[in-house]
């Protein structure tokens, strides 16, 4: 990891991901059971909503604010290292999330899925299992169980994002 930018406040990455929601209070119980969050601050504003959150998951804060009924919909994807994708997944789905893309082995020596919580956020959930060497990268994406893994998270998110039945995928090209 690089050395800590001089510009970050201590206990915070370099780019911090926020997330703009209809219910930021919810969100923030959905993460800290299903990520093992660790909240930080709310703050509510006069008006009710709220108006600044933060939460900590591993080591990066999430920050988080209720949209006003004004603004379009900002859906998130984030994606989330966890120690253990099967329960991390699960414990997601338990606390409401639906299935985006089924947990699965990739090429990259990871085990994940993604899951569409509450709020509308996407949550790439995921493992790293193994350290892979790029060339055995490469190779494996060639397998047809690997193959049919890629094909089916960019299928499944396509899906998703564009609300089509039709889902769009594209293999990897090595430069």
């Amino acid at each position: 990891m690089a050395p800590t930018d001089p510009a970050t406040p201590t206990g915070y990455t370099t780019v911090a991901p926020w997330v703009v929601t209809d219910d930021t209070g919810a969100l923030l119980d959905f993460v800290a059971h299903a990520f093992d969050g660790v909240e930080l601050a709310r703050v509510t504003t006069e008006d009710g909503l709220v108006g600044h959150a933060e939460i900590r998951v591993g080591d990066t804060v999430v920050l988080a604010f209720d949209r006003r009924p004004d603004w379009p919909p900002l859906p998130s994807l984030l994606r989330v290292w966890v120690p253990d994708a099967d329960a991390a997944f699960a414990r997601a789905v338990e606390r409401g999330a639906t299935v985006v893309t089924a947990l699965g082995d990739n090429a990259f020596g990871q085990r994940g899925g993604r899951v569409k919580d509450p709020s509308g956020t996407i949550w790439w959930i995921t493992q790293q299992v193994e350290t892979v060497p790029e060339d055995v990268m490469w190779e494996r994406l060639q397998q047809p169980a690997y193959a049919a893994n890629m094909r089916d998270a960019q299928e499944t998110l396509d899906a998703e994002l564009s609300g089509h039945a039709s889902r769009r995928s594209s293999a990897p090209r090595q430069a």
